[in-house]
């Protein structure tokens, strides 16, 4: 288990005010030394509450690893944060090491274990010279190479930072190191090609699940009982560190936050951002603790009195927090969290719909039932008292409100009420559907996606067609409506052309049993994105993949619906021109490889040249239209 440990509690502050302290030293503060391994097992021999507890499932397996006396090294890989010298530590003090040789500054530790072996443990490969890396190195070899049986090495190293010694050393002795390639293929496929090297890459730990297991842990954390007796909550006082808190695992709706958040960070995944948990610990830390005038950006217990006294209490809603909203935009962005979770443009993206809610809705008698049940029902943090001044004041139209900036106030307080709507709305409101409210529009589709694939069951026939639809529409240039195929389209000559009327191929939009032709949808093990796998013929080889990231994925649901292809993303419009360049690629070898006879008529005119002319019907379908030119002697 984890362990994190907060700071001794002084006997005159308000009861929780150590066990906040603690948690703010997590938060994006510019000092962050408590987030690092080596200064929790200080902060633990100072605790005076119960520490925090996060599963560690690698490590068992790191654990048996060794029990089971199998030959051979170990290599405990990841990002900044994802745990690395924790796995170590916690493995060392299981096999009997004592923590202050631990703590000692020697840089690699030997231990002698109870059945004879001696295990050599490298907490961080980036802080050894060139001759202790050689030596580490070397053993690594041998013992999964080698005929070593008696000694092995536990190596904690970033990706880049061992396969970068591993060059480095196979160069100085005039060689391709033999460890450099098996590492870097396990790194990017997950497998484990040398039966003497244990990898655990920790990067490679599910991110929705630790999210959701890092706000089970800290929000409910035992040591929050202290603030049922705290008077800054009681007589109607509205602790903001304690309504962050509740909120998010609320019980109430189901805990709607956390799962929403556990999609974006899944979606953020998915779209190739790796958040490792000390960033996730820090984002929870925000959450709960941020607040816009509080000294660096995070509340203490001794700023709740100011804060309630000034009835600033919104100012530190989580809604807004868990995009940073309460921090300098540079800290904020430094955080690879608060900056894949920026990309989702929450705040910022809107519809008129929400728009019309937000603004009109407490005085429009067709809209105002749902603002009672959407904003008003939040006392805390929706339709609060300076929210409907700031509204008040925007829609009379005073004097203020007109001046450059005037409706400033106003407009910041429609972002934070957008934000905390993506979180509120029930799932199913039909009216305001809370991914509409995001960049990714058709995330949940995505999702939905994955998770029918991840269970073998049939993917939607909407996601599907949708998917073709787009499809074509960026093969062709053409606004063509068809969903029963695929145009593999060209100008004739110019692969990437965005504009192509010629169709060089056609496959079917799904792939039909017994053909092995046409578009299957299918998952990729590796990544758990989905893959779009085109046969253009029968057999082996015959076939073009493209992996359908999230961001992918809303491309072409958008070019379905009618926005233009360079609108949203000139990146994903190249990347599908690519793979409508390979799948005339595909499409040309099938050719070549069959019989010359195979495609003509007996009789056909050798001076003549066929092409297919895509045309569409009024009703916006397409087809193709044979046309033959002559070519003359």
């Amino acid at each position: 288990m984890t362990s994190i440990a907060p700071a001794s509690l002084d006997a005159m502050a308000p009861p929780s005010s150590a066990w906040v302290r603690f948690l703010r030293s997590y938060g994006p503060t510019p000092n962050n030394l408590t987030l690092f391994d080596e200064y929790v097992t200080g902060a633990l021999d100072r605790a005076k509450v119960r520490p925090i507890e996060l599963s560690s499932p690698m490590l068992e397996r790191l654990k048996d690893r060794v029990a089971s006396k199998a030959p051979g090294s170990i290599l405990v890989a990841g990002t900044a944060g994802d745990g690395k010298t924790y796995h170590c530590r916690s493995l060392w003090l299981s096999l009997g090491g004592a923590p202050k040789d631990w703590a000692s500054s020697t840089k690699v530790k030997s231990l002698s274990l109870a059945d004879g072996r001696r295990a050599l443990f490298v907490k961080d490969l980036s802080e050894l010279s060139d001759d202790q890396s050689d030596e580490a190195l070397a053993l690594l070899e041998s013992s999964v190479l080698g005929d070593e049986g008696e000694a092995f090495v536990v190596v904690a190293a970033n990706h880049g930072q061992i396969l970068e010694r591993l060059r480095d050393l196979g160069s100085r002795q005039g060689r391709q190191h033999p460890l450099r390639k098996p590492v870097q293929d396990a790194f990017l496929s997950g497998a484990q090609p040398l039966e003497r090297l244990a990898i655990f890459d920790l990067s490679r730990a599910t991110h929705r699940e630790s999210i959701e297991e890092i706000l089970a842990a800290v929000a409910g954390h035992p040591e929050w009982e202290n603030c049922e007796r705290c008077p800054l909550k009681a007589d109607g006082l509205t602790c903001p560190i304690y309504e962050n808190k509740s909120r998010l695992l609320s019980e109430a709706d189901g805990g709607r936050f956390a799962r929403r958040l556990g999609d974006i960070v899944e979606v953020a995944k998915l779209n190739g951002w790796h958040l490792p948990v000390r960033d996730l610990l820090a984002l929870t830390s925000n959450m709960i603790l941020g607040h816009r005038d509080a000294k660096e950006g995070l509340m203490a217990c001794a700023d709740i009195a100011g804060i309630q006294a000034a009835g600033s209490e919104e100012r530190g809603n989580l809604y807004d927090n868990v995009f940073g909203a309460n921090l300098p935009r540079r800290r904020a962005m430094d955080r690879p969290v608060f900056h894949a979770i920026a990309s989702f443009g929450i705040g910022e993206e809107t519809t008129n719909g929400a728009d019309g809610l937000l603004v009109y809705g407490r005085d429009d008698a067709k809209l105002s039932a749902a603002f009672e049940r959407l904003v008003a029902s939040d006392g805390a943090y929706g339709a609060t008292a300076p929210y409907l001044s700031a509204q008040e004041r925007y829609l009379e139209g005073e004097e203020a409100a007109r001046v450059d900036g005037g409706a400033d106030d106003f407009l910041k307080r429609l972002e934070s009420q957008r934000r905390r709507l993506f979180f509120t709305l029930p799932d199913g409101e039909a009216e305001y559907p809370f991914w509409s409210l995001t960049a990714f529009r058709f995330a949940g589709e995505y999702l939905t996606t994955i998770a029918a694939l991840a269970a073998r069951a049939r993917v939607d026939e909407t996601t599907r067609n949708r998917l073709v639809r787009g499809l074509n529409r960026v093969m062709t240039g053409l606004l063509i409506d068809n969903t029963d195929k695929i145009f593999v389209a060209s100008s004739g000559g110019f692969t990437q052309s965005r504009v192509s009327v010629l169709c060089d191929t056609e496959a079917a939009a799904r792939r039909a049993p017994g053909t092995g032709t046409g578009m299957l949808i299918k998952l990729d093990a590796q990544t758990g994105r989905a893959l779009l796998d085109v046969s253009l013929a029968a057999g082996p080889g015959n076939s073009v993949t493209f992996e359908l990231s999230p961001v992918r994925f809303e491309f072409l649901c958008r070019v379905s619906e009618g926005s233009l292809p360079g609108s949203f993303s000139n990146e994903c419009l190249e990347d599908m021109l690519a793979f409508k360049a390979k799948m005339l690629r595909k499409a040309e070898l099938i050719r070549r490889r069959r019989s010359p006879d195979e495609d003509e008529e007996p009789g056909a005119d050798e001076g003549a040249l066929t092409l297919n002319f895509i045309e569409i019907e009024q009703s916006g379908h397409g087809f193709s239209r044979p046309v033959t030119v002559r070519i003359g002697a």
